[in-house]
């Protein structure tokens, strides 16, 4: 093996284990360990043509932290819903369940914008949504 292999290996193994997964060879394998990251909950939730959008909005609202709360306002979480309580019609877990939130910020952007595409159309003149 070359040393510009071994040490892509080494890299490889040292950003998966930094990750939360194993390496198996040159195969990438999720550990025991490791549960699903909000935006990777988002990716199996939102369509593909939308996720960049969707993605867009919440990095903005909330930097992807579920507990996020607007100090003056009082919006709560991913998508920073107001009342947070808003968040109850998805599921009971709301203040703590990603997957929760990103399913009610998800339908929150399709029943008010038609889709997550028109609501960060919308935030990106108006800097919120």
């Amino acid at each position: 093996m070359s040393t510009f292999t071994a040490r892509m290996r080494k890299s490889a193994g040292l950003f998966a284990a930094a990750a939360g997964v194993a390496t198996i060879g040159a195969v990438i394998a999720p550990t025991a360990a490791s549960a699903a990251t909000p935006q990777e909950i988002a990716a199996s939730i939102v369509p593909a043509n939308q996720l960049a959008s969707f993605s867009n909005i919440i990095s903005h609202e909330s930097g992807w932290n579920v507990s996020a709360t607007n100090p003056s306002s009082g919006s709560y979480g991913l998508g920073q819903a107001l009342p947070a309580t808003k968040m109850a019609s998805a599921g009971a877990d709301w203040k703590t369940n990603p997957a929760t939130q990103i399913k009610w910020a998800y339908n929150y952007m399709n029943e008010r914008y038609g889709s997550p595409n028109a609501a960060w159309s919308f935030w990106a003149a108006h800097h919120w949504y």
